[in-house]
């Protein structure tokens, strides 16, 4: 498996980049640097734990990679309330964490269903 095939690393891949460029302005370089951070650890947590080879190891990241969607989604919340995130994109990133979340849920069960036979 290639985590490049994963939709989920894909899509939040794909979310990171449209992060990092909304944010290369912003001159609040702690809440820049730790939104864009939670957001790079999502499909880089993907990446490390297929590339390390165990399933156990793997369903391990992806739960780091979970845990990363949640730190983002409360971040794009907080950067709504304090106007540094415009409402419509800030819905849309929301929407996008969540189908991340539950995208990982699932590939998470579906390892650990493959593990366990």
């Amino acid at each position: 498996m290639k985590f490049e095939d994963l939709d989920v690393w894909k899509r939040s891949s794909r979310l990171c980049a449209v992060l990092y460029k909304h944010f290369q302005n912003c001159r609040d370089f702690g809440f820049r640097d730790q939104i864009t951070r939670s957001a790079l650890s999502i499909p880089s947590n993907i990446a490390e734990g297929v590339e390390r080879g165990s399933q156990k190891d793997f369903a391990r990241f992806l739960q780091y990679a979970k845990g990363s969607c949640g730190e983002l989604r409360t971040q794009i919340y907080i950067g709504m309330d304090i106007g540094y995130i415009p409402l419509e994109p800030g819905k849309i990133w929301l929407s996008e964490t969540r189908e991340l979340s539950a995208m990982l849920v699932g590939l998470t069960k579906s390892i650990k269903l493959n593990t366990d036979n």
